[in-house]
């Protein structure tokens, strides 16, 4: 794995199973949607040969500086777009192309993303309550949790963070902000984590407490599930024949639309299943890179 970490030490996750797993020989257009730190980028570039091409996506602008200097030495032959996974047709004509040989959708957020305590995305270091991929988007967690009525918040609590005690914490927030905004990710924590009944205190199986409520509400943020099934109705018509996509989840909402949709491509004669099972990190990358533990990987092949 080290010989894909850069200056900063990112690791791509599952980098050598993507690579073994999607990378063409003698070209192709690759497309990775979503960028990230371009670790991903740099595998299949060097992996796919001289003629390979390959097009980038990413909502954030910080991560789309980070992959241009990575990749630099590649020259024309990298072109990245500010945009969302689930405009992958549009990227592909304002690219020039009609479909690509490889697709690939690291659904995670980036490590860069959760160490910055501007952006919000955890309750680990303090910072304002934003969670916004796109930092010119609409909508911040804030706004979420100060302005939906208690059922809403504890729907959306439940539906995208699966979280059994999500009307507890509703309440909670509903009465807590009656004092005040709730703005900062600290706060939020505090108040998810005095909902919890006892004896559930600070973890439930090494699980903090409000890691199901901060990702439910990250999730309603980036409108994240409505981008990733747009992506899969794209897909089969975007890929060559024998073309590869790959996908990368980390929580099961995720997973649970990406087998769903394999499965019905390949009843459908449209693709073929190329993980029977999804592929998960080994010991050695979970003990490297403890973010990669929930990480699932499926992929399919475009049939002819």
């Amino acid at each position: 794995m080290d010989g894909m970490a850069d200056a900063s030490g990112h690791i791509p996750v599952l980098g050598r199973e993507v690579v073994e797993m999607l990378s063409p020989q003698g070209g192709g257009v690759l497309v990775d949607c979503t960028v990230g730190q371009g670790g991903h980028c740099e595998a299949l570039l060097q992996a796919a040969g001289q003629q390979a091409k390959l097009i980038g996506m990413d909502l954030d602008p910080a991560n789309l500086r980070h992959a241009k200097r990575r990749l630099e030495r590649f020259g024309s032959r990298v072109r990245l777009f500010a945009a969302n996974f689930s405009q992958l047709d549009e990227v592909l004509r304002q690219a020039g192309q009609e479909a690509a040989d490889v697709v690939l959708a690291d659904l995670g957020v980036s490590s860069s993303q959760l160490d910055d305590p501007q952006r919000g995305m955890s309750f680990l270091r303090d910072g304002p309550l934003d969670m916004r991929m796109d930092p010119t988007g609409p909508k911040t967690a804030a706004d979420l949790v100060n302005c939906l009525g208690e059922k809403e918040l504890a729907d959306l609590i439940y539906e995208y963070g699966e979280e059994r005690y999500s009307r507890r914490i509703a309440r909670a927030i509903v009465s807590a902000r009656r004092s005040g905004r709730i703005g900062r990710t600290e706060e939020l924590a505090g108040i998810i984590t005095s909902a919890m009944p006892r004896p559930v205190g600070r973890t439930r199986r090494g699980v903090h407490p409000a890691t199901r409520t901060f990702q439910a509400l990250r999730i309603a943020v980036n409108d994240e599930l409505a981008s990733l099934e747009r992506l899969l109705e794209l897909l089969p018509g975007l890929l060559t024949p024998d073309g590869r996509v790959g996908i990368i989840s980390f929580h099961s909402l995720e997973d649970r639309r990406v087998k769903q949709a394999f499965a019905r491509w390949a009843e459908s004669g449209i693709a073929k299943r190329l993980t029977p099972k999804p592929i998960a990190p080994s010991a050695q990358e979970v003990a490297e890179n403890p973010r990669s533990r929930s990480a699932k990987f499926r992929a399919a092949q475009r049939m002819r």
